[in-house]
């Protein structure tokens, strides 16, 4: 049944599970799968940020996704409205591929305005995949147990203004729960959309500040290769 529909489940013993979200504290045990699964083979990085983005934080979003194209890594993020939605929609914009992670099953899309852009997105660009069966829908505690497949799948999870009580906090404390690197985009100390971000870089968290640095924080990023495996 699910197979008819282009629904492919992944147990966490399957040897196609990516094996980053695998090493987790609490990976999901069964992760649901649409789309192109070869991009769970690829260098991985998580975007992700305000629902109600300014212009710089748009900008920003665009000029990251066209490094990261350049480097040959799915940009991952959670498909909600603003940042999330900003990314996906510029990875596929620049050329690349994303993967969504939603808070719910395939049959319940949201927000339900990004079901255009998973209807005219090629499945060779993109892949959805989430935790609940397709017949869930979305309910408020999904939203930041989701998070920590976001981080989980990626290398280093990016935040692109945030205030400071925001689910892109959450996302990354787990990262850094995970191992995993967190880099934050400054911003002015007067926009309350990039309080959350500049309180990340006060605690330690990487400076984004310009496109290029992710590269100075991590050199061996662009010839590493985690996710060996191949789907046949």
């Amino acid at each position: 049944m699910l197979h008819h529909h282009n629904i492919y489940p992944l147990t966490i013993n399957d040897p196609h599970y990516p094996s980053l979200l695998a090493h987790i504290y609490d990976p999901p045990i069964l992760l649901y799968c649409k789309g192109n699964l070869q991009l769970l083979t690829m260098k991985k990085v998580a975007v992700v940020g305000s629902r109600t983005p300014t212009l710089y934080g748009k900008q920003v979003v665009k000029k990251l996704s066209t490094v990261l194209v350049e480097t040959n890594s799915a940009i991952v993020s959670g498909l909600a409205r603003g940042v999330d939605t900003e990314a996906h929609q510029s990875a596929i914009k620049t050329g690349g591929c994303t993967i969504a992670v939603t808070a719910a099953g395939f049959s319940h899309p949201y927000p339900p305005e990004n079901q255009t852009f998973l209807q005219n997105t090629s499945a060779q660009s993109l892949l959805v995949v989430s935790e609940y069966p397709p017949h869930v829908k979305p309910q408020k505690w999904h939203f930041p147990t989701r998070n920590r497949i976001i981080s989980g799948l990626s290398y280093a999870t990016i935040i692109i203004e945030a205030k400071r009580k925001s689910g892109s906090l959450i996302t990354a404390d787990l990262a850094l729960e995970q191992g995993r690197e967190v880099f934050a985009v400054p911003g002015s100390i007067f926009a309350p959309e990039s309080e959350g971000t500049n309180w990340l870089i006060s605690q330690g968290a990487y400076c984004l500040y310009n496109e290029n640095a992710l590269f100075e924080y991590m050199p061996n990023f662009m010839s590493n290769s985690i996710e060996r495996k191949r789907f046949s």
